[in-house]
């Protein structure tokens, strides 16, 4: 038996060191399936945050497809998603140096570029393609993507970058030649998703304009495809669905050439539908949850169609996921869930020829994110939401040869798992909260408690609490283990991951909660999340702290300057000033701060009076800022700002930038630096010596 020691909470030493964060990390990204084999992208810290492609044939065999040094990703909405497509062994991808669209060869090790060199750097960028072989539109192959244009005539022309659905020739003529790229779709500010009909004969897409986000409105677009004699040609666009309040994503053509998609028009909430023959658009398999979500990045699967003519689908309902089957044959049926144990789908498709039923990324209490096959022959499947609090459920992963457990799909890892340093007596599990917040409204959050079977606090005491924001606005956290997480907790923090008004998950009335009140609604959330922890025994109503990056930052400095809640708070590149963030931020997002603020200039007023840097006066707590010195969503001088002034005022801080580093740290130096850092810096603010050997990051009053 284990002999605890008792230490004050947030010194206790631990296993899940900052490089155990990233050693032997690969996040798993994107999956697709080409035959009987399964690929899947990877973003690997220990090689630069580079995104790898991994194939893995039907016998198991794993390999690395992309050459030494290169990445798949693009800059497309600068969230980029969507970088590569498979057919038939051949891959197009988006290559991260130069964004051009690259053909690789089964068998072959060279790449050949298939887009002519833009005039300047990036100046054209592609995501979401899809390939359509030979024969189809031609005696060759084409892809059909979303390009952005960078190119200094197109900027000059429409006063910023513009995005267009495009096919591209695969024989690489197109490198000489440019205008043998094929222009399909132009007009809309936005486009997304191009899918060819199975027979070739027609496209479909989504496409939305300012300052709609995707979330807000999308329209769904069909077209009539014919092959001319310089390539396909589009006749007939008509919108079959989508319009102002509706929420568009995946269109999806089924095997008998119906057209399906996610939509938003069912009472606010993601759910299957399709185009009938007739044209009319009817709900399939109808339910009080989320089927899809907010499209930040391309890419993105939330249903597929198996083998047996159902439709396997990522279900999210109050925090948690399930995988879930839809009855075409019973469209009023609602999906019935697959129990597995997990409670993180992402990325769902049907499996590979001889092989699982479906590929998706999963993830459990106590497992990370991973590529899972899913194997549904002796499955049990019951109500969506029927299956158990999670802290019962047993997530195992099995081999293909095994016995599944009763009631269990057949869970098959398609890679191994990096060796953990710790058994799962270490692990915190996730537990979905809901708590009262300002004018009588509810809000969510995932709590994660203090735990770490090695020590223990003295009696009498209560642990810190990181109040986690995360980005978007429009996003969710995720109820998985994430050992970002377990570093916090197994170093005696509690943790609450906040859903506040305006995350996705909760149906659209939530999620539009945050129109016209960024700066106050998610405040109020996070303050709340915060003392109903505090009143309710769980933490220390003294020791209170809040971070997020981005969109998480700007809520975190907004609820420093909020009142004197919080004891301390981290900014990971948060936006400071929403004038210069309308003023200097990219396509995709320069109108977003229309709803959730007002349009700029004409409400520049509000813009001033919700802005963290007009409000620096109120700060009374120590700061820690950590930037990226590439950050084209939120620049780097977004940081320097509130660090200027936060130094004006006296108050004690740290500040950290990185070279190299975009929206987000990829590198695992980095990461590892940036979260010990802001571990001392806690320490600091609380009185505690962290167990780790830190050095002192650069700051004053400490």
């Amino acid at each position: 038996m284990t002999v605890q020691r008792e230490l004050p909470y947030g010194s206790w030493p631990s296993p899940i060191t900052a490089e155990a964060l990233v050693a032997g990390a690969a996040s798993p990204g994107e999956v697709r399936v080409d035959g009987a084999d399964v690929w899947w992208s990877e973003s690997r810290p220990s090689e630069g945050g580079r995104e790898q492609l991994v194939r893995r044939a039907a016998g198991g065999e794993r390999v690395d497809v992309l050459p030494e040094g290169v990445s798949a990703r693009t800059r497309v909405h600068e969230y980029g998603g969507g970088a590569w497509a498979v057919r038939g062994g051949v891959l197009v991808y988006a290559n991260w140096a130069d964004q051009r669209l690259y053909r690789l060869d089964p068998g072959s090790a060279e790449p050949v570029p298939v887009t002519p060199e833009p005039s300047v750097p990036h100046g054209w960028r592609f995501a979401d393609a899809e390939i359509v072989p030979a024969g189809v539109w031609g005696p060759g192959a084409w892809a059909v993507a979303v390009r952005e244009s960078h190119e200094p005539t197109a900027v000059e022309a429409h006063g910023e970058a513009v995005n267009e659905i495009v096919a591209i020739p695969l024989d690489g003529s197109a490198v000489a030649a440019p205008g043998a790229v094929r222009v399909l779709v132009t007009g809309p500010d936005f486009v997304s998703s191009p899918r060819v009909a199975p027979g070739g004969g027609a496209l479909a897409w989504t496409q939305w304009n300012h300052p709609d986000m995707p979330w807000d409105a999308t329209e769904l677009v069909v077209a009539r495809v014919d092959a001319g004699a310089d390539g396909p040609e589009l006749t007939g666009a008509e919108v079959v669905a989508g319009g102002p309040g509706e929420s568009v994503v995946q269109p999806t053509w089924a095997p008998d050439d119906s057209l399906w998609f996610a939509s938003d028009r069912r009472d606010g909430w993601w759910n299957l539908h399709r185009v009938g023959a007739g044209g009319q658009v009817e709900v399939v398999a109808p339910v009080d949850a989320e089927i899809g979500g907010p499209q930040w990045r391309f890419g993105a699967s939330w249903f597929a169609f198996l083998a047996d003519g159902r439709v396997a689908c990522a279900l999210e309902r109050d925090g948690l996921y399930d995988l879930a089957i839809a009855d075409p044959v019973r469209p009023e049926q609602p999906p019935q869930a697959v129990v597995t144990g997990l409670t993180w789908v992402d990325q769902v498709a049907a499996g590979p020829a001889g092989g699982a039923d479906i590929v998706l990324v999963g993830a459990a209490p106590a497992e990370e994110a991973e590529p899972l096959g899913v194997s549904l022959q002796h499955a049990h499947v019951v109500a969506a939401g029927d299956e158990g609090d999670p802290d019962d459920t047993e997530f195992d992963i099995m081999g293909t040869a095994e016995a599944p457990e009763v009631g269990h799909a057949l869970l098959e890892r398609l890679r191994p798992a990096r060796e953990s340093v710790v058994g799962r007596e270490w692990f915190s599990i996730p537990e979905p909260i809901s708590f009262p917040s300002a004018d009588g409204r509810v809000a969510y959050g995932i709590l994660y408690r203090p735990r770490n079977p090695e020590a223990a606090a003295p009696a009498g005491t209560l642990p810190p609490l990181l109040v986690s924001i995360h980005g978007g606005p429009t996003a969710m956290t995720r109820a998985m283990l994430t050992l970002n997480i377990q570093y916090w907790t197994t170093r005696g923090f509690a943790v609450v991951d906040v859903n506040y008004g305006g995350s996705t998950g909760y149906g659209r009335p939530y999620r539009e909660l945050l129109n016209g009140a960024w700066g106050v609604v998610d405040v109020q959330d996070c303050i709340a999340a915060a003392r109903h922890l505090a009143g309710t025994g769980v933490a220390d109503p003294g020791k209170l702290a809040i971070r997020g990056g981005s969109a998480g930052g700007f809520t975190t400095l907004a609820a420093l300057a909020a009142g004197d809640t919080f004891a301390a708070g981290a900014n990971h590149f948060g936006v400071a000033d929403l004038a210069a963030l309308a003023r200097d931020t990219h396509k995709f997002e320069s109108r977003y701060l229309d709803r959730l603020v007002g349009p700029y200039p004409e409400a520049a007023d509000r813009y001033k009076e919700l802005s963290p840097i007009n409000h620096t006066d109120d700060l009374s707590c120590p700061l820690a800022v950590f930037q990226g010195l590439e950050d084209e969503v939120v620049p780097p001088a977004q940081s320097q700002m509130i660090v200027d002034a936060v130094r004006a005022k006296g108050l004690p801080y740290v500040y950290l930038t990185f070279e190299g580093e975009q929206h987000g740290f990829r590198k695992a130096e980095n990461i590892i630096r940036c979260r010990e850092a802001e571990l001392w810096f806690f320490g600091k603010v609380f009185g505690f010596e962290p167990a780790d050997a830190i050095e002192p990051p650069p700051g004053e009053g400490f």
